[in-house]
Parts: C-alpha cells; structure tokens; sequence
C-alpha cells in the first residue's frame, strides 16, 4: 500500500502526519515553525520533521512514496515556489519549496497554499466527502477559502485564487472610512470578518481592552447572561462584545452569500477559529447568508467543517496519493 506524508506549514507550527491510501493518518508530529530565520532555515526544520516520519514509518514496515505540503503563503504550485508571503514566516518570499524539500529527504514533493489543502482534505473525507463541488472558507485570524471541483482545488492563474477575504464588504466601513486591510487594501471582509477584526470592533465599540485582551476574551464576554444586576457598565461592556460578533458574523455570511451566488457549490464548509466558537456567531452568520442568496441557491448546504487540525495534512498528503 502507498504511503505519503502530508505536511501543514503554518506561520507558528508546522504539523506532519503519514498518510495511508484511505486518509487515515497512522503517525504525525508537530514542530514550531522557524518563523523569524529565513526560508532556508524553514526548510531545513521542515526536511527533519518529515525524515522523522520517514523512519518510522519504514520501523512499522511502511513505505513513503511522497510528500505533499500545504504552506501559508501565495505557492505557486507549478514551479513549486513561494510567489509571495506574509511576515508571519520572515524570508518565505522566493523560496523554492518544493526543489528544496525534496533535494532535502529524497522523495517527490508537491505543494499547494495552507487554505486549498485544508478544503482539499474536507472534499475527500470530511464535511464534502462524496461531492463535485465545495466551497470552503475558514474565518480565524485571517479569512481564506478554496473551491474544490472533482477533487482539484481552483489554483487560477497566477495561484492567488482562494483570497476570499480581499474583496469589498459594506460592513468594512467605520464613519464612512473603509477599514485598513492586512493585505495594504481598504474595506476588505477580512477587515472586519476575521478574529482580530471582531477583537477590533469591541476596541470600538467602547469595550475596555482590559475585559478582553483578544478575540477569545470577546467572545467570552458576549456568551455572559448578563442582567440589570451586574450593573450597567458591565451590561455596556457585554453590548459592545456582542456588537462586535454580531458586525463580523454579518459580514461573514455576507461574504458568503455572494461567493455561493458566484460559484454555486454542492456544499459549503464553513471552518477556522469563529466557525467553532458556537451558536452567537454561527447563527447571525447562516442568516446573514441565506438573505443573500438567489432564489435556485436557497437550500445549499452550510455545514462545519469536520477534520479539524488534520485536514490540511490529510488534504496536502492527497496531493501525492493516487
């Protein structure tokens, strides 16, 4: 039976797992990614980790025919290089992935940005499994989907395909001023739909950063039953928390409405931090979304995401699988 390793190269750790022909993952590990040390140095960390899994694989009588990787940046999946990356990993711009992967273990490489190998992985054997066509789209820290059709995700043309976050949203404005977006753009979905945007919104809304240090704190708050008596600067505090999931659910669902309108998918994978934080932000999210539908799109499928923190490795690993 063919064996390959996926691996899950993100901008804090990278996570690898050998993968069976069926996607089921029979040993994995986890390594900090070496984000501040160049792109070489990423590499090398990376080339260790899967040489590790090589080994004992080969100690359980398995065989490692490849490796697939999904990594964070724009991968331009031809030549096997990084077109272009955030700082979250310093000097990944230019780095020549794939060649150097695999001068690195001896083995084929094939690599495909994060996002698409997350949706990759919920196609075969997560909440897509059995369809055409999905659309998948992970709200967290930052907001990315892929579109998955017979098994392929939608690279484009240049690779950049799958940046759902960076398209206008009316939500994205504050006293008619777009939101500065991560990417350098204004008004952006990411800019009010991801995680720190939520965070951000609180900021704005009057919630003191000493109730609520980030997102999670956000969410926290706006889950608390508050009554009259907590007092009123509590209420105003659990107001603004609310207030601020409520903007960036709007915006998600939104968003999501009109990439269903565009790319009328079999089903939608809804994933990443906010997709798991429950029924406050879900709930405002799917009927934000189904306003926005057209009429034929009225009954798609919204589901959850099922994988979790083995999709991307399961999806990178089917890269080399046949």
């Amino acid at each position: 039976m063919t064996h390959a390793i996926g691996v899950d190269l993100g901008g804090t750790k990278t996570a690898a797992g050998v993968v069976s022909e069926s996607g089921e993952v029979l040993m994995s590990d986890t390594i900090p990614t070496l984000n501040r040390t160049g792109g070489e140095a990423v590499l090398d960390a990376t080339a260790a980790l899967v040489s590790g899994l090589v080994e004992r694989a080969a100690d359980a009588g398995l065989t490692v025919s490849g490796v697939g990787v999904g990594s964070a940046g724009v991968i331009d999946a031809a030549a096997g290089t990084v077109v272009s990356a955030t700082d979250a990993i310093l000097g990944w711009t230019g780095t020549k992935l794939v060649a150097g992967l695999s001068a690195r273990v001896g083995l084929p490489v094939r690599a495909v940005n994060d996002v698409h190998a997350h949706a990759l992985g919920e196609a075969w054997l997560g909440a897509a499994a059995g369809t055409d066509s999905s659309l998948m789209v992970a709200f967290g820290t930052g907001v990315g989907g892929s579109f998955v059709l017979n098994g392929s995700p939608l690279l484009g043309h240049r690779f950049v395909g799958g940046h759902v976050g960076h398209f206008a949203s009316p939500y994205a404005v504050v006293d008619g001023n777009p939101l500065p977006c991560v990417c350098g753009g204004f008004g952006h979905v990411e800019a009010v739909a991801s995680g720190p945007a939520i965070h951000a919104a609180y900021l704005r809304f009057g919630g003191p950063a000493s109730e609520a240090a980030d997102t999670r704190g956000v969410f926290a708050i706006a889950q608390d039953n508050h009554d009259a008596g907590a007092g009123a600067a509590h209420g105003a505090v659990v107001a603004a928390a609310r207030a601020a999931v409520g903007l960036g659910a709007k915006a998600a669902g939104q968003a999501l409405g009109g990439l269903i309108n565009i790319l009328d998918p079999e089903v939608v994978v809804v994933s990443g931090g906010l997709a798991d934080a429950g029924e406050l932000w879900w709930t405002p999210m799917e009927a934000a979304l189904r306003q926005e539908l057209l009429a034929p799109l009225a009954s798609v499928p919204v589901v959850r995401a099922t994988l979790g923190n083995t999709a991307a490795v399961v999806g990178a690993a089917k890269l080399v699988l046949k």
